[in-house]
Order: C-alpha cells, then structure tokens, then sequence
C-alpha cells in the first residue's frame, strides 16, 4: 500500500459515516433505562447513587443485534457483571488506597472481560463498559457497607434494563411462535468459541494498556486516573492496525470537540432535574452516533461522562475539564502504543 493510498483509507474511515441501522430502537431503549432509575432516585433525594444506577443501565446497550433468547442470554451476562463491578469498585473506594488498588483491579478485570467479549461475541465488543464501572465507581471515596447499596442499585437499574430491552420481543412472541421470533443457533450473535489468537491479538494487550495508562495517571497524580484507563481500552478493541489508529484519533478529536459542549452545559449549573434530563438526551443521542462515526458520537459522550461524575461528585469545571483531556491523550497513546508493540511480538512468535 502506498502512502496516498494509506493516507486516503485513514481519511474513509475517519469520516466515514455508518448506516442508521435501527439504531433509534437501542436509543429508544437505553433513553428509557437511564431515565427511569435516575427519576426514582431523584424522588427518593439520592441522586448521588446516580452513578451506579447508570452503569447497571448500560445493560441496554449490548445485543442490539440479537432478539428473543438469546439477547436476553447476553443481556442477563452482562447485567450480573456489570452489578459485580460495580458493587467492587465501591468497595475498593472505600480503601484509602483506592486509586493504586483500582488500577491492578482493573486491568484483570479488562483481561476476563475481554475473554468473555471473545467468546460470547459482545456488542459492543471488549471491556469498556465493564472497566469504566469499575474504576468510575472506585474513585469514589465511601465505606464497605456502600458496596451494598451500589450492588442493589445497579442491580435493580440492570433488570429494569433487562426488561425494556426485550419487552418488546416478549409482546411479539405472544403473537407467534418461538421459531419465528428467534434465530437459529448458526445465526449472527450466536455463541461461538474465539480464536485462541484473541489472547494474543488483544485481551493480554488490552490489560496490559490499563494497566499501564493506570499506573501514568495515578502516578502523576492527575484527579480521574479511570479516564486515562478507559481510552487506553478503546484502540485495542479494534482487530488491525488501522481501525486501531482510526478508534485511536476518534476518540481524541471526538473528545476535543465534546469538552467544549461539556463546558457549555457545566456553566449552565443546570439543577438535578435538568441534569438528569440532559444526562438521558445525551445517552440517545449517543446511540443514534456511537455506531455510525464513534468520534461524532464522543461529541456527546464526553458530556454525557462528566455530567454523571457532576451528579455524584461536583469538583470545579476547568479541572474537570483538563483531567478528561489529559488522561484521554495519555489513554489513546498509551493503548496504541501497546498494539503496536503486541503485533511485534506477534509477527516474531510466528516467525519463530
């Protein structure tokens, strides 16, 4: 491949713009899965367990692809990790060596996420979701009994997610047989055995970069070391050096650009109420983005983050804003970093 000819494919991919996709039914769903738990706890004057209740919510988000039984399979997966995680980054949180516990913690958890992702064919893909909840929740400073109250709360946020998101399946179902709703087993979002080759390809990388981002982050002493952890996770998602690069350079223009929005709405000292509102818009509007160009879609997930780390902990707009920044460079290059040196290692055991 030529230089032009690389230059010209990086700039598709950059702008490419993906097909639609049904995506409004995922945002339909996911809209209605924050936007419920965050209005009981609102009523019930504890919006500071926002935060669990929105990770357990992010069930919504996986097996978009799939229907009947098996997107509740994936789904129930899922929602049990994602409950587990969180009511363990609460209770490293409550360690006043949280921030050193949490990177180690993390980056097993990237590894055993990243397997599961591999076999169980995840969408979305990798430990992201898993990761943030973690490592979000383990910055919180609390106490061991909190770990119990976060494992109710995203519990409860997972199953409600659980049952917006396959409702309407179960109401189709009613009107016809099983065989018509469901796939065969040899369908697309089938479970499936991995390669052996992922282990190399990505999932040991993927915690390696966690845990390298981790220790940058925490050890220079900026304010929100799970940020720099999370984007280290995102280019290693991808399977070849260019989708790498592409995820890589997404998420630090899409982040650029979703700072100043964030900015925006920090200055409006928006109340709880609007707060939660702007929270469930952006988390829509991200999954009518996220699947057709992921930088466009960081435009509002950047947002979207630092609004749920203002609901639970509010600290001053600009060091906010600078953590996000600092920590998502730090992330992407240290993860594209670990790619590359991973395919080196790979290109030289299989010569050997």
């Amino acid at each position: 491949m030529t230089r032009g000819t690389g230059a010209g494919q990086l700039g598709r991919e950059l702008l490419g713009f993906g097909p639609h996709a049904g995506a409004h039914r995922v945002a339909a769903r996911a809209g209605v899965s924050v936007l419920v738990p965050l209005l009981v706890l609102l009523a019930a004057g504890r919006l500071e367990w926002s935060i669990y209740a929105t990770f357990g919510a992010f069930t919504a988000l996986y097996g978009r692809e799939r229907v009947g039984p098996l997107r509740v399979r994936l789904q129930t997966e899922v929602g049990v990790l994602l409950t587990a995680v969180v009511a363990v980054g609460t209770l490293v949180g409550s360690s006043e060596h949280r921030a050193w516990v949490a990177v180690p913690t993390a980056a097993l958890l990237t590894i055993g996420a990243a397997v599961l992702s591999d076999r169980q064919h995840w969408h979305p893909p990798g430990a992201l979701f898993p990761v943030f909840a973690l490592t979000a929740c383990a910055s919180i400073p609390g106490e061991p009994s909190d770990a119990l109250v976060a494992l109710l709360v995203a519990g409860c946020s997972a199953a409600f997610s659980l049952l917006v998101g396959n409702l309407g399946a179960w109401l189709r179902r009613r009107r016809a047989t099983y065989a018509a709703a469901d796939r065969p087993s040899g369908a697309p979002g089938a479970r499936a055995a991995s390669p052996t080759t992922g282990l190399w390809r990505h999932v040991l990388p993927s915690g390696v970069a966690v845990l390298l981002a981790g220790s940058v982050a925490t050890g220079v002493g900026i304010g929100h070391p799970y940020w720099a952890m999370v984007s280290a996770v995102v280019p290693l998602a991808a399977a070849d050096p260019l989708r790498q690069l592409v995820r890589g350079l997404h998420r630090l223009l899409g982040t650029g650009v979703g700072l100043a929005l964030a900015g925006a709405l920090l200055a409006l000292d928006l109340g709880p109420l609007a707060t939660v509102l702007a929270v469930v818009a952006l988390q829509v509007a991200a999954e009518l983005l996220v699947g057709r160009n992921y930088a466009l879609a960081l435009v509002v997930i950047t947002p979207l983050a630092l609004l749920m780390v203002h609901l639970v902990s509010p600290v001053p707009t600009s060091e906010l804003l600078v953590d996000r920044g600092t920590e998502t460079l730090v992330g992407v290059v240290i993860g594209l970093a670990v790619g590359w040196l991973a395919r080196r290692v790979g290109s030289a055991r299989a010569a050997g």
